[in-house]
């Protein structure tokens, strides 16, 4: 009964600034160093083709994602409503067996690390959202900790291996969402927890051999 919860980083940037072709070779990088990867592409425009050969998110299927969701106003693809779900609510529930979540876009995602991506000083977005790590761009002059090139994707790549795959660590053995937010337990309480429900499920003789479980609870009334 073992898995663990992707880590989650996303980029912004305006429309044309390069995302989509930055984000598809950092995946490309990403799986070219043997981890696999989900995509969630957001968007402002209506009545978008999904997974068509010149799409954005044929793009980053191409490029090797395991996955690719796309996030617009009229639909969001898994083809369903739009609920509003946050980004990391949507890579934990729908995600969770990859070791990194791409985002493409969310850039008023709370708590989620952001890598702004502009061609034009016009075009920061720093002082008005946050959460921005990194910068990727060609200009010049660009102050800050980490500022890669638009054809650094294999660095990038490395960068968020780095800061955010923590699949080296090992794997947790429960994970506990909470209103769609992970919660942090410690080792012993994840096995007290596996160890009880996995007893329990036991108990109902069922045919197939246990593997992995998944307990979802609401609590007060829910229809």
């Amino acid at each position: 009964m073992s898995s663990y919860m992707s880590s989650v980083v996303t980029f912004i940037g305006w429309h044309d600034s390069g995302k989509t072709t930055l984000v598809k070779q950092v995946v490309a990088a990403l799986k070219k160093l043997g981890y696999r990867v989900a995509v969630i592409k957001s968007s402002n425009d209506s009545g978008i083709q999904f997974d068509t050969p010149g799409t954005d998110t044929f793009m980053h299927k191409e490029a090797g994602a395991e996955s690719v969701m796309l996030v617009a106003p009229d639909q969001m693809v898994l083809q369903t409503i739009n609920s509003g779900l946050s980004l990391r609510t949507l890579a934990h529930r729908y995600f969770p067996d990859v070791d990194i979540v791409i985002g493409e876009g969310f850039k008023r995602a709370k708590k989620i690390p952001k890598i702004e991506v502009f061609r034009d000083l016009d075009q920061k977005l720093r002082d008005e959202v946050q959460g921005v790590i990194a910068v990727a761009t060609n200009l010049e002059g660009i102050d800050g900790n980490y500022v890669f090139r638009l054809d650094e994707a294999a660095e990038i790549a490395l960068f968020i291996e780095k800061r955010f795959i923590t699949r080296k660590n090992g794997r947790e053995t429960t994970v506990l969402l909470v209103n769609g937010n992970k919660i942090p337990i410690k080792d012993y309480i994840q096995e007290v927890l596996a160890g009880t429900v996995h007893g329990f499920v036991k108990t109902l003789k069922l045919d197939k051999e246990i593997s992995e479980i998944e307990l979802r609870i609401k609590i007060g009334g829910a229809e």
